[in-house]
């Protein structure tokens, strides 16, 4: 409940340049100035009292409170949340920053299981907010006006009310929880322990993948092949990890009743199934003239009769390899906030200034990068690895983005500050785009703005058009596995069904690439977690449609948007801009942007 999000593992970044200036570190004493600090110490023991207090106060008696009581009753929740968050937040973040120092990962643990302790008894909360009858629970939010703000929240608790089981099979079902956790750990350290030889090394998955985007062809054909036998080695214990949860999720669905395996993660975003249909269905449709036609522009630019698995990411030989320093980066990036708006600028500027940002890569460092929000009255932390790459800078734009938006939303308090995952991407993708923009309007040479421009469709094709095509596996496997044990033969042919049809005609397909689906993490941590990458990309880019065609007023109505964190359905909070994502039209209009790039990358090409 408490746990910080998981580490984006975005690039293989195992070292620094220091011609890249500057790069700013964490200073987490905002949250706490050491682990030893008596106001944690303080904190860990307020959590411990209050938490069987609370439990002792409630529990049983949800139904009789009046509003003014139940009000009081949010109120020390949410402090609840808040405490408990500031102190993962500060446990999680040192251990990022050290993954590999043994008493930040103690602390972290140690933090982790007394919270878990600590708020165990309070799971009753949920449960019988959901058994309150419809009308009274309707009456206690128009009885005081305070208490109304936080209806939108408790809507959402209240819309797994029809899934909802016995108290005492919520309980089995929680503590059995960790009998897939255990799958997600199998799972996990499986992946952890392979070994990949490439030209004579060896390498971990992260860095095997990482040469799938190397210049030279030779070396991404020999990762390509080694991913290959080693996945296809460790296969069967893949695939007993997805049939295993794949079954344990179908039992609990049938259990709570659950129209579709989709529906809990729909629920969790907070999206009509329509609605993720609609989008499914125009990313699918728009395959010809999206992924289709730019990788068969890439075939050409590499010189290639056919494009094999191993070229998808390769870099195009006309690409730089000048590195943008750490304060260029900067400038780029707040010269594209404060172009769209100068209190963009103003909200991203402590980031830089006041030690909310750790950018160099480190021996230790996780890898990746995220922006945590931390609890809303403290402030985001942003996590790079800056190696100094183009696509660095468009990292940073997007952190920043996450940034933002989060100190926006905190406004809201600790309950309804937070967005649901298809929307939680709003801001970081605009962010980016604003910065892709703005670097677009100073590239030099025609062949510059086509370098730029394939870079820029290349993340959205892998954001969109990919991650829609992991959806349709996933749909596929767990449909699938209604009926019965899947063999891994029977995954491998589920994941290639899927492959020509999403990647189009330029490509072939290796022997062996059939079992690239048991690298993907979110299979097994978060299933149909993907569609939600697609969705805040389509949804920001008819946004940003919106803002080039009709600029006046956009700004206020963006800001409101943000400030609004999780206190307002997407309907809602899309309407001032004359958008609606249940409207098919609404992700034709995002995709025509995508399209609309390469057309011009077309036209550069006849140029």
């Amino acid at each position: 409940m408490f746990k910080l999000p998981f580490p984006l593992y975005d690039a293989n970044t195992t070292s620094g340049d220091k011609n890249l200036g500057n790069l700013p570190e964490w200073d987490l004493s905002d949250l706490y100035p050491s682990q030893d600090d008596p106001t944690l110490i303080k904190d860990l023991e307020w959590l411990s009292t209050e938490c069987a207090a609370f439990a002792s106060d409630y529990e049983g008696k949800l139904a009789h409170l009046s509003a003014d009581d139940f009000l009081t009753c949010v109120l020390r929740n949410e402090k609840i949340s808040s405490i408990a968050g500031r102190i993962m937040s500060f446990a999680g973040l040192r251990y990022y920053q050290l993954t590999t120092d043994a008493q930040r990962t103690k602390f972290m643990s140690d933090c982790q299981e007394k919270i878990t302790d600590y708020t165990t008894p309070l799971v009753f909360f949920t449960l019988e907010i959901n058994r309150l009858a419809d009308d009274h629970f309707d009456n206690l939010f128009t009885q005081n006006i305070e208490l109304a703000r936080y209806k939108p929240i408790f809507d959402r608790i209240r819309s797994m009310k029809p899934y909802q089981l016995s108290d005492e099979l919520e309980k089995f079902l929680h503590d059995l929880g960790v009998v897939g956790d255990a799958w997600e750990r199998l799972f996990d350290e499986t992946i952890a322990g392979l070994t990949f030889t490439v030209d004579g090394e060896d390498y971990n998955i992260e860095g095997t993948l990482n040469f799938l985007t190397d210049q030279n062809r030779e070396k991404r054909e020999e990762a390509a092949h080694e991913l290959a036998r080693v996945l296809g080695e460790n296969i069967k214990t893949f695939s007993r990890v997805h049939n295993t949860q794949a079954k344990e999720k179908d039992i609990i669905d049938r259990w709570r009743g659950m129209e579709t395996p989709q529906t809990g993660r729909h629920l969790s975003n907070h999206v009509e199934p329509e609605v993720v249909q609609a989008l499914r269905d125009a990313v699918v449709n728009a395959y010809p003239k999206l992924s289709h036609r730019y990788y068969e522009l890439k075939r050409k630019w590499l010189g290639l009769d056919r494009m094999q698995v191993w070229d998808r990411n390769a870099p195009l030989p006309m690409e730089s390899d000048r590195l943008v320093d750490w304060s260029e980066a900067r400038q780029t990036v707040m010269d594209a906030y404060n172009s769209f708006d100068p209190r963009m600028a103003d909200l991203a500027k402590p980031f830089f200034d006041k030690g909310w940002i750790d950018a160099a890569v480190k021996p230790g460092k996780a890898p990746g990068a995220f922006a945590h929000p931390t609890v809303t009255n403290v402030h985001p932390y942003v996590m790079l690895n800056y190696l100094g790459k183009p696509r660095d800078v468009m990292t940073l734009a997007h952190e920043l983005g996450h940034g933002v938006h989060q100190v926006l939303a905190a406004e809201q308090g600790e309950m309804l500050s937070s967005t649901p995952l298809t929307l939680a991407e709003t801001a970081s993708v605009f962010g980016e785009m604003l910065t892709f923009q703005k670097m677009l309007e100073s590239a030099k040479s025609n062949q510059e703005r086509k370098v730029m421009l394939a870079g820029k469709v290349e993340d959205m094709i892998n954001t969109v058009v990919r991650q829609i095509a992991f959806y349709d596996f996933e749909c596929k496997l767990h449909a699938a596995r209604k009926h019965g044990e899947l063999t891994p033969e029977d995954i491998n042919a589920l994941w290639m069904s899927i492959q020509a049809e999403s990647l189009g005609e330029a490509f072939d397909f290796m022997e062996g690439y059939e079992t690239f689906w048991a690298y993907i993490p979110h299979f097994v941590h978060s299933p149909f977690y993907v569609y939600a990458y697609a969705f805040g990309d389509g949804l920001v880019n008819a946004l940003y449609a919106v803002y080039k065609d009709h600029p006046e007023g956009f700004q206020e109505k963006y800001f409101d948007m943000l400030k609004a964190g999780g206190s307002k359905h997407h309907k809602d909070l899309l309407a001032p801009f004359g958008l609606d994502a249940s409207d098919p039209k609404f992700w034709d209009k995002g995709l025509s942007m995508i399209s609309d790039m390469i057309d011009e990358l077309e036209r550069l090409e006849d140029a």
